[in-house]
């Protein structure tokens, strides 16, 4: 096990970019292995956002020159995220405080346009800010409907198929499942939602931050994701296909510039955050090579895809070996798989499993995660929901050896 570590080791080695990496508790470096939750933040987008408010703190559309710049803030961080996600340009990015928020923002559009009878699929495994907000649909008359997870912790394709008629007027699915880390089929979703005539809207929160992206590709109608996933601050982002969003009848207040993006973005932006979002793509961009941020983004996210793949393969293999661990969710075994992993330990709560590893410097998640729905059809949520790991940028073969140690010493009791 540790040669196979060694050869995985630290792909890109870039942990001095972090400072919180530096900290140490009970005499160990701090292992952050909560990414899924939220990845620390260069020093790099650190300083963009004090940058801000040292030298440009002002509001929007005056002549003076802070204000100006944060015009070109917004807008600059509009393009970064349209190359980002692989979009047409800055018309199709509009921010908000989280991607939660923006999931209700437009479900009160759809409310005013869908009508009783119309159909919204949604899918048991998702994010529940992937589907509280198509769920309330119900209260105006809209048909909800859910796909089936199977047990492997993968979604029934052919209920999905089977679900989705001339009615459907919307389907909300994820691109990766926050609590397990499997991958979703959108491309074959696209499919089925184009022969239906209806929208397709993803959840990218989980998956932006460990693969590239291409928007135009999948063909997507509205996709949404989170800054603080992807080394930067809290802002949630959402990509709306070119005109569509001019389409919705948002709730804007008339004093609001009212063609997209803005439309759908309520009063004052977090400019600090926004410009700290510009920075973490910026960062990103230059783990890469190529012309354009565009290509660099894309080159990049390639590398941090199988570098942490190979990280998160190890990690779930080394669990699975573990007597009385049961891993949750696909395998890695030729699977396109985010580096999440989730585990239960026999005869021991999620809670007491990370309170073991908090003390040893060892940073993870017990829960549901927002999750709820995926851990009730799995049988996981009455005792607890389960443990996650995630792995990032700055993990290391060395950090996954300490888990998989920590949780042999558990299991041994």
């Amino acid at each position: 096990m540790t040669a196979t570590l060694s050869r995985v080791g630290d792909f890109l080695n870039r942990r001095s970019d972090f400072p919180s990496l530096k900290r140490t508790h009970n005499g160990l470096p701090l292992a952050y292995l909560d990414g899924p939750a939220g990845t620390q933040v260069p020093q790099a987008v650190i300083d963009t956002v004090s940058r801000y408010y040292t030298t440009s703190n002002a509001n929007t559309h005056g002549f003076f020159v802070t204000t100006r710049e944060t015009d070109e803030i917004i807008h600059d961080t509009r393009q970064a995220m349209a190359d980002f996600l692989g979009a047409d340009g800055p018309r199709t990015i509009s921010f908000g405080a989280n991607m939660t928020s923006l999931a209700f923002a437009l479900s009160h559009a759809f409310a005013r346009v869908f009508q009783p009878g119309d159909e919204v699929l949604v899918t048991q495994l998702d994010h529940e800010a992937n589907r509280g907000p198509w769920l309330g649909l119900r209260r105006h008359g809209v048909v909800v409907r859910e796909v089936r997870l199977k047990v492997d912790g993968t979604l029934d394709y052919d209920d999905f198929a089977g679900k989705i008629t001339e009615k459907t007027r919307l389907v909300a699915m994820g691109y990766s499942a926050n609590a397990m880390g499997t991958v979703n089929d959108v491309p074959l979703v696209r499919r089925l939602t184009h022969q239906a005539g209806a929208w397709l809207l993803v959840d990218a929160v989980h998956y932006a931050p460990h693969f590239p992206l291409s928007v135009r590709e999948l063909g997507v109608d509205f996709l949404l994701c989170s800054a603080y996933k992807f080394y930067g601050p809290h802002v949630g982002i959402l990509y709306s296909r070119e005109g569509l969003l001019d389409r919705l009848p948002t709730d804007c207040l008339r004093t609001q510039d009212q063609p997209a993006p803005c439309r759908i973005e309520t009063g004052t932006l977090n400019h600090a955050a926004l410009a700290g979002t510009r920075a973490a793509v910026d960062y990103i961009a230059g783990l890469g090579t190529g012309a354009s941020r565009r290509e660099r983004v894309v080159e990049a996210m390639t590398r941090l895809a199988a570098g942490e793949h190979a990280l998160a393969a190890t990690l779930y293999a080394g669990l699975v070996d573990i007597p009385g661990v049961t891993v949750i969710g696909p395998s890695f075994a030729g699977r396109h798989r985010a580096p999440t992993v989730s585990f239960v330990l026999d005869g021991r709560d999620p809670v007491d499993v990370c309170r073991f590893l908090a003390e040893r410097a060892i940073c993870a998640w017990d829960g549901h995660f927002y999750a709820i729905r995926p851990m009730e059809v799995l049988g996981l949520l009455e005792r607890g929901g389960v443990t996650r790991l995630g792995i990032s940028l700055y993990n290391t073969a060395e950090e996954i050896q300490r888990v998989l140690t920590a949780v042999g010493e558990l299991a041994a009791g």
